[in-house]
């Protein structure tokens, strides 16, 4: 094979190779104090570890997602952001986001430290009243996003609106 076929058929095997996967993954590193990502909350499928400081998270489609992305310099926090997405089967519509592939859909997206905290406090309510935050209403991150970016006040998730959620959901099924 020439130099170029063989070029050709190398990326072209790992792209169908990318396409069969059906896992979302999302890479992390962790630098202490400089440089954090993590996830909050997630039914995590697969982790690789790239090296002491890089990890792959990978995610099966539907899976709901919480990722925080956090970096600082001497003079302080230059930027804080938090994520909450579902993954993607392969083919359907997807927003790209750094670091995850090969996209998402993004039910909240949040900046600026003061604002990341109120939703780390929305995820620790959920959690508070017996709900993991996965299985939580798409809506209700949805809508607690939107009410953050108006600035202001979101309702909470209690059980109640928990358990007509999941009416709803095996309504639609």
């Amino acid at each position: 094979m020439s130099e170029p076929t063989a070029q050709r058929h190398s990326s072209s095997h790992a792209i169908k190779s990318a396409r069969a996967s059906a896992l979302t993954e999302v890479e992390v590193t962790w630098i202490e104090k400089r440089y954090e990502q993590w996830i909050r909350f997630g039914r995590i499928a697969a982790d690789t570890i790239i090296n002491r400081r890089t990890r792959v998270i990978a995610f099966r489609p539907g899976a709901v997602f919480a990722f925080v992305r956090w970096s600082s310099n001497d003079y302080g926090t230059i930027h804080s952001c938090i994520d909450i997405v579902t993954a993607v089967a392969p083919g359907e519509a997807y927003t790209t986001l750094p670091f995850v592939r090969p996209g998402a859909d993004i039910l909240l997206h949040i900046e600026g430290w003061p604002k990341v905290a109120q939703v780390l406090q929305a995820i620790d309510a959920v959690e508070a009243a017996g709900v993991d935050p996965c299985d939580a209403s798409p809506d209700h991150w949805r809508h607690v996003g939107n009410r953050l970016n108006a600035g202001m006040p979101f309702r909470a998730y209690t059980a109640e609106r928990h358990a007509a959620w999941l009416r709803r959901k095996a309504l639609e099924a």
